[in-house]
């Protein structure tokens, strides 16, 4: 049997998913992105007798690295994939509406027919020198800008 595929179409404030099995595919649903509306989701997914999983989500900055995370955590299949590719699959099966629940559900239909490779989070020692690094890259980002807006007094 297939495993059940979830498109998520995720944002700052909230997430829209579209659940996809063998037999059926899900009326799109809002979730809010944050660690109370993973855990609803997961009781949701539980009511819709889902034990096995492959989630996908479109790379969108750091706004889907904490449920990407969380489902991983839960034992399910994640998958982070480049938008250009949904965009494309998208114009694929000549879709024209954009809106959040229905790109849950393009995102889910991709997810099934291309079976992008999995995602794993990264180790946290690198998260941590990649946060360190951000900042270093700030603080001599406002360290020039200080140098050159003084530059003028010498």
């Amino acid at each position: 049997m297939a495993p059940t595929v979830l498109g998520i179409d995720i944002s700052k404030k909230d997430f829209y998913v579209s659940l996809l099995t063998e037999t059926r595919a899900t009326k799109p649903k809002k979730f809010t992105n944050n660690t109370q509306g993973f855990e609803i989701l997961l009781n949701w997914l539980k009511q819709q007798n889902v034990v096995e999983l492959h989630a996908c989500m479109e790379a969108t900055s750091i706004y889907g690295e904490a449920l990407a995370e969380f489902l991983y955590g839960e034992g399910f299949q994640v998958s982070i994939v480049n938008p250009a590719r949904i965009k494309g699959f998208a114009k694929s099966e000549l879709l024209r509406t954009k809106t959040d629940s229905v790109d849950a559900a393009l995102i889910a239909r991709f997810c099934a027919a291309m079976k992008p490779s999995l995602w794993t989070p990264t180790a946290p020692e690198v998260k941590e020198l990649q946060a360190l690094l951000r900042r270093l890259e700030s603080v001599t980002e406002m360290m020039t800008s200080e140098q050159n807006r003084n530059s003028w007094y010498w």
